[in-house]
């Protein structure tokens, strides 16, 4: 007689479902950065109507033209797409802006929109200071009432939808951990410790869920909608990140090899 144990199937891991529908890319290459600004086109200026399409540039791709979103912060930036793999669909994107080691005091998107109560002074942090920014969700991944026009796909109940499969849609809103995955990756190699980051309050609550919190330093900002600016120190984030929800912190940390 086979034991019963043995007919168990092993229970699937949410990094391992994660990683069954989705990839996560550095954008190393020109033709996954012409992805990126791509993205960052649709949701910002064809989306959202955040950004003018007037201020942004083209470029020939293969015999298409094509558009992308660039600002000045993008040459002292990391960015990194989610690629739905059965698609090739980039389903996301997400950026992390490095301090200027010319220039330590330079300042972050952060600190010229917004009021802060509580800004970085010390140089020495500064120098291992970075901003998650350009936080974007393609349209086709946030197909329910609510998420459109949101950047990150998140609606006032923090739910996050696929038009596929159900199998697909359980992972979701897991695509937001796929991004936080692919920040901590750019943290990693370029020696950051702390995050700076503006947000739309629902898309904290959401990280909340997950473990993942920061810290206030100024009042919400009216900026295409209402956005929060925050501040996260890392070896703060990651243990918190482990205590409140192991499978997303086996995800983001891809089991322990970005935990530090």
């Amino acid at each position: 007689m086979v034991h019963k144990a043995k007919l168990r199937r092993k229970a699937i891991t949410l990094r391992e479902q994660f990683y069954k529908y989705f990839e996560i890319l550095p954008a190393t290459t020109e033709d996954l950065l012409y992805e990126v600004y791509h993205l960052r086109y649709q949701v910002y200026c064809v989306e959202t109507g955040f950004e003018r399409k007037e201020a942004c540039q083209t470029v020939n791709k293969y015999g298409k033209q094509i558009w992308l979103e660039m600002d000045k912060y993008d040459w002292r930036s990391r960015h990194y797409l989610v690629r739905h793999i059965r698609t090739g669909l980039f389903a996301a994107t997400v950026r992390l802006v490095l301090p200027d080691h010319n220039d330590v005091e330079a300042p972050f998107p952060i600190e010229e929109n917004c009021v802060l109560d509580y800004p970085v002074r010390d140089i020495n942090i500064r120098r291992h200071l970075a901003e998650i920014s350009r936080f974007a969700v393609s349209k086709e991944f946030k197909r329910r009432a609510g998420e459109r026009g949101t950047l990150a796909g998140v609606n006032e109940k923090a739910e996050v939808y696929l038009s596929m499969n159900p199998d697909e849609r359980r992972i979701l809103p897991h695509l937001t951990l796929g991004l936080l995955a692919g920040i901590l990756r750019m943290t990693r190699a370029n020696n950051i410790s702390y995050w700076y980051a503006v947000m739309e309050p629902p898309l904290l609550r959401l990280l909340r869920l997950f473990g993942v919190r920061f810290e206030t330093i100024g009042p919400d900002v009216n900026y295409h909608g209402l956005r929060r600016p925050c501040i996260a120190a890392l070896d703060t984030v990651l243990p918190n990140i482990r205590r409140v929800n192991h499978e997303a912190w086996e995800l983001i940390t891809d089991c322990g090899k970005y935990a530090g």
